[in-house]
């Protein structure tokens, strides 16, 4: 396995709390038993292969900064590729990793070279898979990068993109199937508009939703069974992303008949840019039965773009990941690290030390979720809260058994007159704050 890009470090270790060695995990013990599970399968660590063997380190002022060997290659390039990248999994212990096509294929000119060189790739990967025991989390199509999805993949106005599209997704969906994929990606970069001036909204919304039928048909056809995941997004690389939120993309699934079909995998870096919270995105997810994955990163606050940081904000991976267990946890999904190194940190120890110094924060905060579960540290207070909702009256108003009037004639007869009671907001925040 090894390819002399990390030079002779090896596997990294849990060494605990007191440890300073960075190449060790502090809190990330894979075998530790939180709420009756390894903490390793609570969290279903993934690593993301753009960001960490695709991405050069370029930004809009500058090019590339990072130094890999596998740049500017074809196919030998792209095996030394998976070569390196199956080495830092294996470094990391990380059990899973996600892919887009074109992060690990070389660029073909047409689609039937893509395609080849992606069935190459994919025989390569389910190689260096059957080696390592790591597995795939989730596969996805770029279809927003080359210039040909400029104005779109599914709601581009020339109906040839849209076929392309839909076939390069085909051979993504068959990739994700023969290497034991747990989930299938899909996200609109491009699914949006620059100007409304020269778009059409609706066409392009029933376009979209074509494209997600089929989407649905095909995994049944081949008999997938991970789960379809849409990633919502405010903007960026469009002015306007049609996947704006989870309630946006709720609602376009309630229209076109797919909200049974179709879950969400939430980044923490797209709940920031659309003004949300991270916890707030998930909630509503749980809400309406539609929570799949998440990409776990970090933005900077200070700035208007998505930075895709590696995660260090302890307090507020412990409420996202008390959603997630509220949910029951993961199931096909997990966490994601869409996260990129600075492009300052050119050192390959850098790749190892990010990951590890995110891993070991969403320990962290998986850790204090539990422990806030388990002792109703949240719970209670929220049940008292709306405890009278559970008496008799209160849930014949809430089945309906009572109409406007009823209830009207109800509030006069007995002078209900409520008043109102604290929320304790800043009791419950010190009440977090005790647990991280």
């Amino acid at each position: 396995m090894k390819t002399g890009f990390f030079g002779d470090i090896q596997k990294i270790k849990y060494e605990g709390p007191d440890s300073t060695n960075p190449l060790a995990y502090r809190f990330y013990n894979p075998d530790e038993i939180v709420a009756g599970k390894r903490l390793e399968d609570h969290l279903r660590f993934a690593v993301a292969y753009w960001h960490s063997f695709a991405w050069e380190g370029s930004d809009p002022f500058g090019g590339r900064t990072f130094d890999r060997p596998w740049y500017d290659g074809e196919m030998e390039k792209a095996k030394l590729k998976a070569d390196v990248a199956f080495e830092m999994f294996s470094l990391l212990g990380a059990p899973y990793y996600c892919f887009h096509d074109a992060d690990a294929r070389p660029e073909g000119k047409t689609f039937a070279e893509d395609k080849k060189n992606l069935e190459e790739i994919v025989d390569y990967f389910a190689q260096k898979q059957e080696e390592t025991g790591v597995k795939l989390l989730w596969g996805t199509a770029n279809l927003f990068s080359n210039r040909r999805f400029m104005s779109g993949a599914s709601t581009n106005p020339d109906p040839d993109v849209f076929a392309y599209s839909a076939a390069t997704i085909k051979t993504c969906m068959d990739a994700t199937q023969k290497l034991g994929g747990e989930n299938y990606v899909l996200w609109g970069g491009r699914e949006g508009y620059e100007t409304l001036l020269n778009t059409d909204l609706s066409r392009e919304f029933d376009q979209m939703a074509r494209m997600l039928h089929m989407v649905v048909d095909y995994k049944h056809k081949i008999g997938f069974k991970g789960a379809i995941l849409v990633e919502p997004k405010p903007q960026e690389p469009t002015k306007h992303q049609y996947d704006y939120d989870v309630a946006t993309v709720y609602g376009f699934l309630k229209k076109y008949g797919l909200e049974n079909e179709v879950k969400m995998n939430i980044e923490q870096g797209h709940a920031i840019l659309a003004g949300h919270t991270f916890e707030h995105e998930l909630a509503l997810a749980n809400a309406h039965g539609i929570f799949g994955s998440i990409d776990m990163n970090r933005n900077d606050y200070q700035s208007g773009w998505d930075t895709d940081q590696f995660p260090n904000n302890v307090p507020e991976m412990a409420l996202a990941y008390y959603q997630v267990l509220l949910a029951g946890g993961f199931t096909t999904g997990g966490t994601n690290f869409d996260s990129k190194l600075r492009r300052q940190s050119i050192n390959p120890e850098d790749l190892l030390i990010g990951h590890i110094g995110g891993m070991d924060s969403c320990a962290r905060g998986l850790k204090a979720a539990a422990k806030m579960l388990e002792d109703g540290a949240l719970s209670k207070p929220l049940a008292d809260r709306y405890a009278k909702w559970n008496d008799a009256e209160a849930q014949k108003m809430l089945r309906g058994d009572y109409s406007l009037e009823e209830i009207t004639a109800r509030v006069e007869r007995e002078n209900i007159n409520p008043e109102p009671k604290s929320g304790r907001q800043e009791l419950l925040e010190n009440v977090v704050n005790r647990y991280v």
